[in-house]
């Protein structure tokens, strides 16, 4: 099923630009350095220029060059993108960003990657069609678009590409299953940005079953699930974008679900961040202003940058599948375990951004070795996904398997 990708006879010259200064960004830029036969031309932007400047710095590379440019504005990001002109631009900033950045890099004429669908400011949705309805677009401009390359949505998507091409004739149930085992040692923290967090767990659940969605209470379907080299952990059952994606991709699917561990002491202290009102993203009048709660709530919340030093454990993130090979039903479990004090000790950052900007750099190398390259919109899961899984094994997330398993589910 994986698209007719072009392999160009063109010799790129690796030049990319990160935007974005945050922890996956800076876990991508410690990893685009490390592998500079791929990457030659290197600039990381965000709205804050120290930032980036900052990250250069913890890389040790000084040729890495940095800007200032504001994500929300399309003749920034223009004026950018036509001055340093990058082949791809790697888009690790806000969700809210994904479409002037994809406006940008048309007129402009620079390919594309992100590692989350966009969410609109004021309504927390998460679907593909603002950023699918690009397709045409990008198409026949000659351009490609990346979409969801972190680890879930990306490598989620990768595993079922795997699995679907190698073990399966067909993929009929899908449990994504993402278990972060790290303690760092907070009352309450965010492991990303603290808006889109409480935005995403906060929202009704969904699950595909047989051709249509469920919905489900925020945090109501929940059960312990066994991972590797962890344990049991209690699970929970939340709507996530990959879904969305897979089940057009794989259309045999039946039933396609996410979960997603949290210990009950953030629940409780989710669960009274809601109750009081902290949580929500329409503007309040405070002293003659206007503020968003869950704005004002994210700026005295734990950076989730400054919680690597001291974290530990790991975390444990899979697909568990079930599906028909020879007309036989069988079973298979692909995952990987990371720690977040290797994660640290290698690019300062915890876990949670390194399994999000290692599959991102790893997806920019796709594209500039002409792996990747499919004019228009293109998800993680229409690429061919073995040499993608090759690099995950030599970029610091390497995958294991297990065959014909209790799945648990």
């Amino acid at each position: 099923m994986f698209t007719n990708f072009i392999i160009f006879d063109i010799t790129y010259m690796g030049r990319v630009l990160i935007i974005g200064a945050g922890g996956v960004a800076t876990v991508a830029a410690h990893k685009v350095a490390q592998n500079a036969d791929v990457f030659t031309d290197i600039m990381i932007a965000s709205r804050t220029q120290s930032k980036c400047d900052a990250i250069v710095k913890a890389i040790g590379n000084p040729a890495i060059k940095t800007a200032q440019v504001d994500a929300d504005d399309v003749d920034q990001l223009v004026a950018l993108f036509n001055d340093f002109k990058p082949e791809l631009v790697m888009n690790l900033a806000l969700p809210y960003q994904d479409l002037t950045i994809m406006e940008a890099c048309l007129r402009a004429g620079v390919n594309y990657l992100d590692t989350a669908n966009y969410e609109p400011k004021d309504v927390a949705h998460f679907e593909y069609s603002w950023q699918w309805a690009f397709h045409d677009r990008f198409k026949q401009a000659g351009l490609t678009a990346i979409l969801g390359c972190g680890f879930d949505p990306g490598v989620s998507g990768v595993y079922t590409a795997y699995a679907a091409k190698h073990y399966f004739d067909k993929v009929e149930y899908l449990d994504i299953v993402d278990c972060n085992a790290g303690n760092h040692h907070k009352a309450f923290a965010t492991n990303f940005n603290p808006e889109i967090n409480i935005r995403e767990i906060t929202q009704k659940g969904r699950y595909y079953q047989d051709g249509k969605w469920i919905q489900t209470e925020p945090l109501e379907v929940h059960k312990p699930l066994n991972y590797p080299n962890i344990g049991p952990k209690d699970s929970y059952l939340l709507y996530h974008e990959e879904l969305e994606s897979l089940v057009k991709h794989y259309p045999t699917i039946k039933r396609a679900r996410f979960w997603m561990t949290f210990g009950q002491e953030y629940i409780t202290h989710l669960r009274v961040i809601q109750d009081i009102g902290m949580a929500r993203i329409d503007p309040v009048m405070y002293n003659g202003q206007e503020i968003v709660p869950l704005q004002f709530l994210k700026a005295v919340l734990p950076n989730p940058q400054d919680l690597g030093a001291n974290y530990e454990g790991e975390t444990s993130i899979g697909c568990r599948i079930r599906g028909m090979k020879d007309g036989k039903e069988r079973t298979y479990y692909v995952y990987n375990n990371c720690s977040h004090q290797a994660a640290y000790k290698e690019t300062g950052m915890q876990a949670v951004s390194y399994t999000t900007g290692v599959p991102a750099m790893i997806g920019a190398e796709m594209f500039f070795k002409g792996l990747w390259n499919c004019p228009g919109v293109n998800n993680v899961e229409e690429f061919d996904p073995d040499p993608f899984m090759e690099q995950l094994n030599k970029q610091g997330l390497p995958w294991h398997e297990a065959f014909d398993i209790d799945l648990e589910l």
